[in-house]
């Protein structure tokens, strides 16, 4: 038995949401381990893991005035547009390599299927493919920066 890319994939997203720290198969043809803590460098402002869900719903967020509005804010001026969200933990990137153009602009029309950016996990580099037409309206991670499973990458229009 062996694992394809899409199998390998499902099991980093799944490792992703558990909330566990690591965790290794080993098979008599292939062996993988996933560890989800192993770079905590490239972790800006977050913790593990399960962490952005427990900041998402702890009462400190309520208890402090500021993250409380912004959210609201969010909320509101997005309520009209698709919000395009990661698959898997790892590197945003939004070009092929460096020097090559960008995937997307905002401004840019996409449809079903064209590509929007890389998301690079455990040296495996995964285009994220666009699952709604219309246009890119905010970019909303800067380039070769971490993101976490289902963050927010994208806003497109869909009129």
């Amino acid at each position: 038995m062996s694992m394809d890319i899409k199998q390998i994939q499902d099991l980093i997203k799944f490792v992703a949401k558990s909330g566990v720290n690591e965790v290794a198969i080993e098979e008599k043809d292939f062996k993988i381990t996933i560890k989800t803590n192993q770079e905590p460098t490239f972790v800006t402002a977050t913790v593990p893991a399960a962490a952005p869900v427990a900041v998402a719903t702890a009462p400190a967020s309520a208890a402090t005035p500021a993250p409380a509005p912004a959210a609201t804010v969010t909320a509101e001026d997005t309520s009209k547009f698709i919000t395009v969200k990661s698959p898997m933990i790892g590197t945003f990137y939004r070009s092929a390599g460096p020097g090559k153009p960008n995937f997307v602009n905002v401004g840019d029309e996409i449809s079903v299927g064209k590509v929007l950016c890389i998301v690079e996990a455990m040296k495996l580099f995964n285009e994220i493919e666009s699952e709604v037409s219309g246009k890119i309206v905010k970019i909303l991670v800067d380039d070769a920066k971490p993101v976490e499973y289902d963050q927010p990458l994208f806003l497109v229009d869909p009129s």
